[in-house]
């Protein structure tokens, strides 16, 4: 994928929450990077370098900034992504594929060999498919820490590494610091108090503005498949089939967040679960750049 470097410092230096998810700045005196609209000091043009995905970034040897945490913005919309098989490759590897069946069952389920596959993840994102699933395991280790009273151990593994020690050395590799410390350091008014019932967890998920909320709800309260998806006072619930086990979410749209609760068989498919209901609810599409597609076309006629 092709960044044009100075319109992506443009929208640095506007602080525009329209672009997060859509690159990342990687600033070369700090080590860190941010999602555009970083309230920090804008760095100067020549000390930072851009990234289409937050994996790309971790790849080149950047921290996340702990202060805007770039890993929770809305995902690279995946229409703008050329290759068809990077857009099947981003869903499956969100939906855990890497870390039931390794990369050769990714490359086996979408028809390809490892080194293709390989080739054009990093053309297109900038990441091979390890990068993409490890930036995935932190990002789902990060919610579980902040999120939820699981012990550290317990959290390792559902967030889908392979020891404690991969699961410690990716912490420090990403967010430079231990896992207590990044359970400490966010202020509890910035998520929801962790839940005493097994396999309960509250999450926000980003979205990109401008959303269109009252469009949202309809569509969620008047397209409800009986005996699988439920809406009432004001709150959207559904099951999901995931593969350890059904997962129960009650999703509430607002301004600018989806408030997620989820009652999960296993903490293995949280993540998975996540990027269902992301996609569902197609929070990582471009608004602006839907409008703007629609409206050079006339009109469609009404029935």
């Amino acid at each position: 994928m092709e960044l044009d470097a100075e319109a992506c410092y443009r929208a640095v230096q506007s602080r525009d929450t329209r672009f997060d998810g859509q690159f990342f700045t990687a600033v070369h005196t700090t080590g860190i990077y941010c999602r555009p609209s970083c309230p920090a000091i804008t760095p100067k043009r020549q000390n930072v370098s851009f990234h289409p995905t937050a994996a790309s970034a971790q790849a080149a040897g950047y921290r996340a900034c702990r202060r805007c945490l770039p890993d929770a913005a809305p995902g690279s919309p995946l229409w703008n992504i050329k290759s068809d098989l990077a857009v099947r490759a981003m869903r499956l590897i969100g939906d855990g594929l890497v870390e039931r069946d390794g990369v050769d069952g990714l490359s086996r389920a979408l028809g390809y060999s490892s080194r293709q596959l390989n080739r054009v993840l990093l053309a297109e994102l900038g990441a091979s498919p390890l990068a993409l699933a490890r930036a995935n395991r932190a990002t789902t280790a990060r919610v579980l820490i902040q999120r939820t009273d699981l012990p550290m151990s317990d959290i390792a593994f559902a967030a889908g590494f392979s020891s404690i020690r991969q699961f410690n050395d990716t912490i420090a590799a990403v967010f430079a610091t231990t896992p207590s410390k990044l359970r400490t350091e966010l202020p509890r008014k910035e998520c929801p108090a962790p839940e005493p019932i097994p396999g309960a967890v509250s999450l926000k998920l980003p979205l990109r503005q401008p959303h269109n909320i009252a469009w949202s709800t309809w569509l969620l309260e008047h397209h409800c498949a009986r005996g699988v998806e439920d809406f009432s006072d004001g709150r959207y619930t559904r099951a999901l089939r995931m593969p350890h086990g059904p997962v129960i979410a009650t999703l509430m749209v607002s301004a600018d967040q989806v408030r997620a609760d989820l009652q999960l068989t296993d903490m293995r498919d949280l993540a998975p679960a996540v990027a269902r209901l992301r996609h569902l609810l197609d929070l990582d599409a471009d608004p602006s750049a839907v409008d703007e597609a629609l409206l050079s076309h006339p009109p469609l006629p009404h029935w």
